[in-house]
């Protein structure tokens, strides 16, 4: 027996804004003439306690932060994404 030949169901507009949201969750921001990657971190995904860079104080897990890495080094995305640092949110906005 052949198959019919149906045509897809158009996706919704809600899924069009899902999709574009989860695309633009990661960022790139302009700093001092730098360009920056700023991924944010849930509260959720905080399991690891880190130094944030702004403040020199704890960013203790289960808090939402910022990952940040430079977007245009000289040597290399291997490099700059090793050199990555967790920000406290309101420290990045500030900084």
């Amino acid at each position: 027996m052949p198959r019919s030949r149906k045509r897809r169901p158009e996706r919704s507009t809600t899924e069009d804004s899902f999709d574009r949201l989860l695309a633009g969750w990661k960022r790139t921001e302009t700093r001092r003439g730098r360009e920056w990657v700023v991924q944010p971190v849930s509260a959720l995904q905080a399991q690891k306690e880190y130094i944030c860079p702004g403040c020199a104080l704890t960013v203790v897990p289960g808090t939402a932060h910022l990952v940040t890495w430079r977007a245009d080094g000289v040597l290399g995305d291997a490099a700059d994404l090793a050199a990555r640092r967790h920000w406290h949110t309101h420290c990045w906005r500030l900084g």
